[in-house]
C-alpha cells in the first residue's frame, strides 16, 4: 500500500509521497512514488503513483518512452488537461493488457499529475484505473491516493485555496505522519516536493528519513500539542 498526498493552492503545489510498496513480516520493500518530468522554463509535471507496483512500473516506463519517441507526449501537450488524457490511456491500456493473462489479481492503479505549463495556472488531476480524471478545483484543493483515511481530517480542517505552502507542507506532514502511525503499510522515506506557481522549476525537494530533525520535531509538537488540547478541554457534554 502507500499513501499520497497532492494539494494545489494559490501559491503553487505542495506534494507528499510515502515509498513503501510491500509490509510483509519478513518482507519490506521501497520505491520512489513521487517523479518529476520538465523542460526549463516552459513546464514543470508531477506524477504521484499508488495502486500494483508491476502496473504504476509499466505505466511510467511507456511515459518515459514516450517523450523519445512518441509523435504526442506528456511534454509536448499544450495543456495539463492532455497530459492526463495520455496518462489516463496509458493506465486503461496497461491494466486491460496485464487482467487479460492473469486472472484474480489486482491491477489498478490511481495516479496524481500536477504541475504547470508556461502561460497557464498549475493545474492537479487525480486519474482512475479506467482512465478518466477529475481536477482538483478552489473548493477542493487537495487529492490522496493508497491508505488516505488517516490522514484526511487535519487536511480537511486546514487546507484552503488560500492556504500558504509552508503551512501546507506542514499539514501534509501531519497527514503523513497520523497515517505511518495507523498503518504498517506505509512507510518512510518520505519525498516531498513545494513548487511555487510561474517558477517552471522545483522549488523545493525534500527526502525524509527516520534521522531527520526537522520531521521528528513536527511530529513531536504534534503530538504535545493534541494531548495539551484534550487535557485542557472542559466542556460539559
Amino acid at each position: 500500500m502507500t499513501y499520497c498526498v497532492a494539494i494545489k493552492l494559490q501559491d503553487g503545489l505542495v506534494l507528499t509521497s510515502d515509498s513503501r510498496t510491500n509490509a510483509g513480516v519478513d518482507h519490506i520493500a521501497s520505491f520512489k512514488k513521487l517523479h518529476t518530468f520538465e523542460i526549463a522554463n516552459d513546464r514543470v509535471l508531477f506524477i504521484q503513483s499508488a495502486g500494483n507496483l508491476a502496473t504504476t512500473q509499466s505505466v511510467l516506463s511507456i511515459i518515459e518512452q514516450g517523450i523519445n519517441v512518441a509523435e504526442k507526449h506528456i511534454l509536448n501537450t499544450h495543456t495539463l488537461f492532455e497530459a492526463a488524457e495520455i496518462v489516463g490511456r496509458i493506465i486503461r491500456e496497461v491494466i486491460a493488457r496485464d487482467e487479460g493473462q492473469n486472472q484474480g489479481i489486482d491491477f489498478s492503479c490511481n495516479m496524481l499529475l500536477s504541475g504547470q505549463i508556461k502561460g497557464d495556472v498549475p493545474r492537479l488531476f487525480h486519474i482512475y484505473p479506467q482512465g478518466n480524471f477529475i481536477e482538483a478545483c478552489d473548493d477542493t484543493p487537495y487529492f490522496q491516493i493508497g491508505e488516505s483515511k488517516y490522514g484526511k481530517p487535519i487536511l480537511d480542517r486546514i487546507i484552503q485555496f488560500n492556504t500558504p505552502l509552508k503551512q501546507a507542507l506542514q499539514c501534509s506532514l501531519i497527514s503523513m505522519d497520523s497515517t505511518l502511525r495507523s498503518n504498517l503499510s506505509v512507510g518512510m522515506p518520505l519525498d516531498c516536493i513545494t513548487y511555487t506557481t510561474d517558477s517552471l522549476t522545483v522549488t523545493e525537494k525534500m527526502r525524509i528519513d527516520e534521522n531527520h530533525a526537522g520531521f521528528a520535531n513536527l511530529r513531536q509538537e504534534w503530538s504535545a500539542g493534541i494531548k495539551a488540547l484534550v487535557d485542557g478541554l472542559n466542556i460539559h457534554i
